[in-house]
């Protein structure tokens, strides 16, 4: 069988992140999926003793589970190398973790960049333990929309055609069916959208590569983008997308994904027909019933 089409150039992905964390990491977004992460563990009344932080790219998460969890076997799979005990450099694609081994994995702002997001979450559902927690946040569909459509326009305008610029995230609608096609129970959901203001697209584009997160797919043209198109793009998005003030917006969406290796002792849905109560009764209504019933 052919190896598919990877859609990402991981290793310039991580290059790149190398050079976003020499340079001044712009950690905002990370840090806000951090504080998220701690307000939704605080809602999961259970201790968990072997946790991973699986290829966020940076430790933010480190501390949140340092405090839920002091008593708990910490370890982290980093895009980077890092110094730290329970710490190593790993594949998000090929995972190092043996079978029901871990209690709680969480990912923040790294599973947008792999190239077979269904094939991890199965990897992941195989390293935790029966009723073992995933929580996961990962940039969804409205992320850069306006960046996105500045950039098609400015390309299709000047250069008579497109290339991919930005990365096709995951929608919302398609999260929860992704956690139940791994086998992940009780699957849940979720976004948050936050809009972030710029003086220009100029210092939009700057943020994003000390993010490390500029344009890394496979099929990017590879050379640079004409200055006449950049100008055009920046023009576009400060027409379309600019507040009264002058400046621009740019939304990330955050999906959150939170799913649970199954066990017996988890809620389970009814068998149809094995409800003890009419649905009438309940609504203080009369059921009325067609002919032939």
């Amino acid at each position: 069988m052919s190896t598919p089409h990877p859609l990402f150039d991981t290793a310039l992905i991580r290059r790149r992140l190398a050079r976003a964390q020499a340079g001044g990491y712009a950690g905002f977004l990370l840090e806000r999926a951090a504080e998220e992460l701690e307000d939704r563990l605080a809602t999961v009344l259970r201790d968990f003793r072997r946790v991973l932080d699986l290829g966020s790219p940076a430790a933010v998460a480190n501390s949140v589970l340092a405090r839920r969890y002091p008593e708990a076997e910490r370890f982290r799979l980093s895009p980077l190398p890092e110094a730290g005990p329970g710490r190593a450099v790993a594949d998000m694609e090929a995972l190092p973790i043996g079978p029901a081994s871990i209690d709680l994995v969480v990912s923040l702002l790294a599973l947008h960049a792999v190239n077979d997001l269904p094939g991890v979450l199965v990897q992941v559902r195989r390293a935790l333990r029966p009723d073992g927690l995933f929580v996961g946040c990962l940039f969804g569909g409205a992320t850069l929309t306006e960046l996105r459509h500045s950039l098609t326009q400015a390309e299709s305008e000047i250069e008579g055609g497109v290339s991919p610029r930005v990365a096709p995230f995951v929608a919302i609608r398609e999260a929860g069916g992704l956690l139940q096609r791994a086998g992940l129970a009780l699957p849940v959901a979720d976004s948050d959208l936050l809009t972030v203001r710029y003086a220009d697209a100029f210092a939009l584009m700057r943020d994003l590569r000390a993010m490390g997160m500029t344009n890394a797919l496979t099929d990017r043209r590879k050379r640079p983008m004409r200055r006449a198109t950049l100008l055009r793009a920046a023009q576009i998005y400060a027409e379309r997308f600019a507040d009264a003030d002058g400046r621009i917006r740019a939304s990330f969406e955050l999906v959150w994904l939170l799913g649970w290796a199954p066990h017996d002792s988890q809620q389970k849905p009814l068998k149809p027909g094995s409800a003890s109560a009419r649905l009438a009764d309940a609504l203080g209504t009369v059921e009325l019933k067609g002919e032939g019933s």
